[in-house]
């Protein structure tokens, strides 16, 4: 009996050991928030492509479980569908991908989720966390920014959530790009070229058939009509680059002159696909040397 709980204390130890070597290897760790398991892909995955390339780490969280998510099924089989999806879009990304376990459209800011996103950020040990802002059309959307600006400086605090290694650097929060103009309109810091990961990002994103190709919540009979049959894998795919080229390109001149500042005026003007983000001010504010680092897709001017 001793022998055998010496051999498993052994193999925790290791594993503890191995998991903190993997921890402190020198890159970056990167953790992107979403509500439902297609938000955090449609708004990051580009970049997210770019940091895993480099070696850097990356994680996509869905902090709901997207179970009301579609206009046809819900409850459990579209949970584990959805979850399907999400870890098939995250290995053509290259990157981590989570679900939690939470009814879509029933998140609301509680002290038990808090402490929930807390732990998950510390235990990946983050160097960035980004999620959308706390202004959106869906209240899930709205909550998710909410706990993530409630957990910006507990992930630090030793005695909140003390099962869990607090971290002893903050991380740079950011959010992620969208329309709404009140109470203020979204103000990126950062804007990425994906040009050269647009096309990784589409193969991630293809994965997700029940959200664009199906129209989730939003969808109908007639949005299937009109979307390119599952047999036809050329004209899906030429549907969804359409449908996507027009959304990062248009993120791209919107914020050229951004794009302009942080590529030089050459590189910054030939971008067609962005991704940008705003930083949020209750994490660590990086000066434009340290953003340089932490987004190390910059060529010299």
């Amino acid at each position: 009996m001793i022998s055998r709980l010496l051999s498993i204390l052994f193999l925790a130890l290791a594993s503890f050991s191995l998991h903190a070597q993997e921890n402190d290897d020198g890159k970056l760790r990167i953790i992107v928030f979403g509500a439902h398991p297609d938000d955090a892909e449609y708004k990051a995955a580009g970049s997210a492509v770019k940091w895993a390339r480099q070696g850097h780490h990356v994680k996509l969280v869905s902090v709901t479980n997207g179970d009301v998510g579609h206009w046809k099924e819900a409850g459990g089989p579209l949970a584990l569908r959805r979850t399907a999806e999400a870890a098939a879009c995250a290995k053509k990304l290259g990157v981590t991908s989570q679900v939690l376990d939470i009814h879509d459209g029933e998140l609301v800011p509680s002290l038990e989720y808090r402490k929930l996103i807390t732990r998950v950020i510390r235990e990946w040990k983050a160097d960035i966390v980004i999620a959308p802002r706390p202004w959106d059309y869906h209240p899930d959307h709205r909550y998710v920014g909410v706990l993530l600006q409630d957990a910006a400086f507990m992930v630090t605090v030793p005695f909140i959530c003390p099962d869990v290694p607090h971290l002893k650097k903050n991380p740079v929060f950011l959010y992620s790009s969208d329309g709404f103009q009140k109470p203020y309109p979204f103000t990126p810091d950062i804007a990425v070229s994906v040009d050269d990961s647009f096309e990784q990002k589409l193969d991630g994103i293809h994965e997700l058939t029940s959200q664009h190709y199906e129209g989730g919540a939003g969808g109908s009979e007639e949005h299937v009509k009109n979307v390119p049959p599952a047999s036809d894998e050329v004209g899906r795919r030429a549907w969804l680059k359409r449908r996507w080229g027009a959304r990062q390109g248009s993120e791209a001149e919107k914020y050229r002159d951004l794009l302009i500042k942080l590529y030089g005026e050459e590189k910054g003007k030939a971008v067609r696909y962005a991704e940008t983000f705003e930083i949020c001010e209750y994490g660590r504010r990086p000066s434009a040397a340290e953003i340089k680092t932490l987004f190390p897709f910059y060529d010299a001017k």
